[in-house]
């Protein structure tokens, strides 16, 4: 717990006035989910997957997605080498412990495609071969407003690859001038130093995922899924991945609280962050941040 705490002062240090948006990072870190990050280009999201991963002590990848990118840029390539008569696996970026995603929905169907295994079986298949990815492994990804020139929207099922999506937006007023007159956060993001290592995190995420649940909040987990399938805007509702998710969101958000117990509160505060991006609407087909608020102001707390 103590080096929880660390961690997210020293976060809270490089990403100026956005603590709860630090806190549902980590949270979906520790649940062992994926993180898609959205918002207009310049408001920190590279800084802060940068200082997760030196924070927690693991081997960062960056990829930028282009238009151009295949999956073998990716995931990797076998190359023929005549003197051992034999084809050799190079590793593609997606060999790491934490791999940055950068704009992703700026890359073709195809090449975000080649991210599902990965993301969800922590493997990649090439050649008719398996090859595991390191553990931990996490996916960040960032991406710009579908209404930006050179976008490809990603497909619902890799939407619900991602445990959560959290947008940073812009800062506050005085954490903006606090920017302005540090010329920045990116350096500093890189000179952190190791808060939780790798093993710490590994023991934290089985501590999350150890959080005790009542039968009580599963049946008001139960009654937010059921809500979003049956309201009247929404196209396609929670599913059952999505309500396991939204369980291990919880668990860890109590964990970062200190307790080993999981309260309504819990739900309530990943809510939004898991939900919103799996709600899809019926005439947009847009993700609904205002469903997710109206769900949970209509569903009574048990």
């Amino acid at each position: 717990m103590p080096l929880a705490a660390a961690t997210l002062a020293q976060l809270d240090r490089v990403i100026l006035g956005k603590a709860e948006q630090v806190r549902l990072s980590l949270a979906c870190l520790l649940a062992g989910g994926h993180l898609l990050l959205e918002d207009v280009p310049g408001v920190g999201k590279t800084t802060l997957a940068q200082a997760i991963a030196a924070s927690l002590g693991l081997h960062f990848s960056r990829m930028q997605f282009t238009s151009d990118l295949l999956p073998a840029d990716l995931l990797g390539v076998s190359i023929y080498e005549p003197a051992q008569r034999e084809f050799r696996f190079h590793e593609g970026p997606i060999f790491t412990q934490l791999l940055l995603a950068d704009e992703i929905n700026r890359a073709t169907p195809k090449t975000q495609s080649a991210l599902l295994e990965a993301m969800e079986e922590r493997q990649v298949s090439e050649g008719g071969t398996s090859r595991a990815l390191p553990s931990p492994f996490f996916v960040i990804a960032t991406q710009n407003p579908a209404s930006q020139l050179g976008t490809f929207a990603l497909p619902e099922s890799q939407l619900d690859r991602f445990l959560m999506t959290v947008s940073l937006g812009y800062p506050d007023p005085r954490a903006e001038r606090e920017l302005l007159l540090a010329g920045g956060r990116r350096d500093a993001a890189r000179q952190l130093s190791a808060v939780l290592m790798p093993k710490a995190l590994l023991a934290a995420q089985q501590a999350a995922a150890a959080v005790y649940v009542s039968g009580a909040l599963a049946d008001y987990v139960l009654a937010l899924v059921t809500a979003s399938r049956l309201h009247p805007d929404v196209q396609t509702g929670l599913s059952p991945r999505a309500a396991l998710g939204l369980l291990s969101a919880a668990r860890a958000w109590a964990w970062l609280a200190g307790r080993q117990h999981a309260l309504p509160e819990d739900v309530r505060a990943v809510f939004g962050s898991v939900a919103a991006h799996r709600l899809l609407g019926r005439s947009s087909g847009a993700a609904s941040p205002a469903v997710a608020a109206q769900l949970l102001a209509t569903v009574a707390i048990p």
